[in-house]
């Protein structure tokens, strides 16, 4: 796109400008001065003020911005008081982003006056995704009329040129380009990476690297000089308001600070480097071209005077504020969930069983038709085949291909997306296709989607439910056999649901649906239609729609004989998904020795029921069909021997297959790796010998 350049920006705006300019300038040199104070680590943006500053004027309060972490210019831009940001600076409790959690310049904001920001991370370039997914959440809510806005909102993702050379970032182009989305990605190019030149990273700039991406607009311009900055990001974000199409702005900017305070310029820089990076200061360009137009040089001389003793008071103020009191470090995990209490009819009359995979498409049917904002998508569930096991056969000729939709093949972008579109109120319903597959978003995963409620202070908890197919079904091989749960277990701030039932499917996934976090529903492929050999009893009557499971309540699903348990001679199998099934069968030859419990949900755990029946039964077998080493079932085993030692009868067993990098795809040697009803059968033989 070319730029239509006027040069009529008023002199309040530069003024306004050439004002917030010096005062990034006196925190940075504060910063620098104090260097023992501002111990924690950060960046400034000296050298990028024009290009943030001209950004920022242009947004309104319904407009989304997502800063990176050299974008403090930007949030004086767009309204923070100085004091404001030294309290994250300092991470001081009333850091107004994240508490004294997170560092400088790395906001989240829903103030009421300004453009809004959700949780940004310091991972080079992964806000863009979850900031297409804000694009892709305001899309969706015109297009449906779920909300009225007075201007149509603009999102604005801002990143490092060398953030660009990260996979997940041309997903997020991609996507953009894809749907037509309402977003500017406003890359801020210095040239350096670190020490990593531009030479050594990259093989174009922003603006010739998405050339090739169709339907990406896009503009290059002088990022150093304010009144061309300020034209074009009044063009941009005019042509993206009004026409709702993506734009690229590659902004080039020069690098006068530190890349952080901990890595210096004078360790990889040298001086012809420094120098000319200082010759396009741009607050000397736009302290010469207001003298150029006939400001008194006395008024910015005062300017920057004032600029610099209300940096030095915000700076005295923010060192003299209370740190975070301890014992706050354990808030915003997770935000609270409304459900709480097992509700609604479980086992209605004259109703027929179903299968797993249906009562999972009826849950989200009876969702999606009570609530306009649930919208499902993925790799395949769309009307075509709806999913590769028919998990959401018909949705898409029922809601459209607006609601429930095919994806490209994009992990990360599937799972981080959900970020932007919980926050503008949306509730995503997205799919993984094989719980083999999840590797590439698991980035984010934890960058984005776990860390957000607690470093937002609970502002931007992540509402979604992410279905992932799991496990051995016969025969699927080395990259659709997989378990994945230990993984995702060591993941803070996800909850991760794993039914063994149509009932508890249904009634979980209503459970995810009003629960405000992110929810992981691990769905055991071999589940699904209950053609795997013994597990006929996944099929359930369907309950009711008012029928809702909380997330973190097991269930004892088979009882021991009291009379045995009296004698010491019964013990206790914990396990979920296919264990159920293969413990169930297993406990068949020892009949009245055997109480299991079906987890339901690892993450909340129920821990209480377990803890208690293993104080009751003296013997304890975790099941797993996960390799056993350092898995979820191995250190749930520790944590059970260490809270129960004193009733314990034998060491507690943790059961699980084979350790081997994958599920072979030979049915014999499948059989041999993975557990089975014989092989439980034979350690619960050993473990009631005790």
């Amino acid at each position: 796109m070319e730029l239509d350049t006027q040069q009529n920006v008023s002199e309040e705006i530069l003024l306004k400008a050439f004002n917030h300019m010096m005062l990034a300038k006196a925190m940075a040199d504060i910063y620098e001065e104090n260097r023992n104070i501002c111990k924690y680590v950060h960046s400034t943006s000296r050298g990028h003020e024009a290009i943030q500053l001209a950004t920022a004027y242009q947004l309104t309060k319904e407009d989304w911005v997502s800063p990176y972490y050299r974008d403090e210019s930007l949030l004086l831009g767009i309204g923070f008081e100085p004091y404001r940001l030294m309290l994250q600076l300092l991470a001081k409790a009333d850091d107004p982003f994240s508490g004294g959690r997170s560092y400088y310049s790395h906001p989240s904001s829903l103030e009421e006056d300004m453009p809004k920001i959700i949780h940004q991370s310091s991972a080079t370039g992964m806000q863009t995704i979850p900031t297409t997914g804000i694009a892709q959440g305001i899309r969706y809510i015109q297009e449906f009329n779920l909300k009225h806005y007075h201007k149509n909102p603009v999102v604005v993702c801002s990143l490092g040129d060398n953030s660009v050379t990260e996979g997940e970032v041309s997903e997020a182009f991609q996507f953009a380009a894809l749907h037509q989305l309402p977003i500017i990605f406003l890359v801020q190019d210095n040239e350096w990476g670190i020490s990593v030149t531009k030479e050594e990273a990259r093989t174009a700039d922003a603006y010739d690297f998405v050339a090739g991406f169709t339907g990406l607009n896009r503009m290059r311009i002088d990022g150093t000089d304010f009144v061309e900055s300020f034209e074009a990001m009044k063009e941009a974000v005019d042509f993206v308001r009004k026409e709702r199409k993506p734009m690229v702005v590659c902004a080039k900017t020069v690098l006068i600070g530190h890349h952080t305070s901990g890595v210096r310029r004078e360790f990889y820089r040298d001086e012809e480097d420094l120098e000319k990076h200082r010759a396009k200061d741009p607050g000397n360009i736009l302290r010469k071209r207001l003298l150029e137009d006939g400001v008194d040089e006395d008024l910015l001389k005062q300017i920057e005077k004032k600029a610099r003793l209300e940096a030095e008071q915000a700076f005295q103020k923010a060192r003299n504020a209370e740190d975070p009191i301890p014992q706050t470090v354990q808030e915003h995990i997770f935000a609270p969930t409304p459900i709480i209490e097992e509700v609604g009819e479980r086992t209605p009359k004259n109703q027929e069983k179903i299968v797993m995979v249906d009562a999972a498409i009826h849950a989200i049917q009876e969702l999606m038709w009570k609530h306009p904002e649930a919208l499902l998508y993925g790799q395949d569930v769309g009307e075509r085949i709806g999913g590769v096991f028919r998990e959401t056969v018909t949705l898409g000729q029922k809601f459209g291909n607006k609601r429930v939709f095919n994806t490209p093949i994009q992990e990360a972008y599937i799972i981080g997306s959900t970020a932007g579109m919980s926050a503008v109120g949306l509730k995503p319903i997205v799919e993984v296709q094989f719980a083999d597959y999840i590797y590439p978003g698991i980035n984010q995963l934890i960058t984005e989607i776990s860390k957000s409620c607690y470093f937002s202070q609970g502002k931007f908890p992540v509402s979604t439910i992410i279905r992932v197919p799991t496990g051995a079904y016969g025969g699927g091989g080395p990259y659709h056999s997989g378990s994945v749960e230990s993984i995702l277990a060591n993941i803070k701030g996800i909850k991760i649901a794993y039914p063994s039932n149509a009932a508890d499917f249904k009634g979980l996934l209503k459970a995810a649906y009003y629960d405000p976090n992110p929810v992981i529903m691990l769905e055991h492929k071999g589940l699904y239609w209950s053609k795997v050999p013994g597990t006929e009893e996944a099929k359930t009557i369907e309950p009711a729609e008012d029928y809702v499971l909380p997330l973190g309540k097991g269930k004892i699903i088979l009882d021991a004989d009291p009379a045995e348990t009296e004698k010491g001679r019964t013990m206790l199998i914990v396990t979920y998904g296919m264990g159920v099934y293969w413990a169930k069968e297993a406990s068949k030859n020892y009949p009245g020795r055997v109480e299991i419990i079906d987890l339901r949900t690892l993450i909340p755990l129920d821990e209480k029921l377990v803890f208690e029946r293993v104080k009751l039964h003296g013997k304890c077998m975790v099941l797993t069909e996960e390799q056993i080493n350092n898995s979820f079932a191995e250190a749930f085993a520790h944590r059970i021997s260490k809270n129960c030692f004193r009733f314990l009868d034998a060491p507690v067993e943790a059961v699980g297959s084979l350790n081997l990098p994958a599920v072979p795809i030979n049915l014999v040697l499948e059989k041999e790796m993975l557990p089975n009803a014989e092989k439980v059968s034979e350690k619960i033989k050993e473990m009631l010998s005790h």
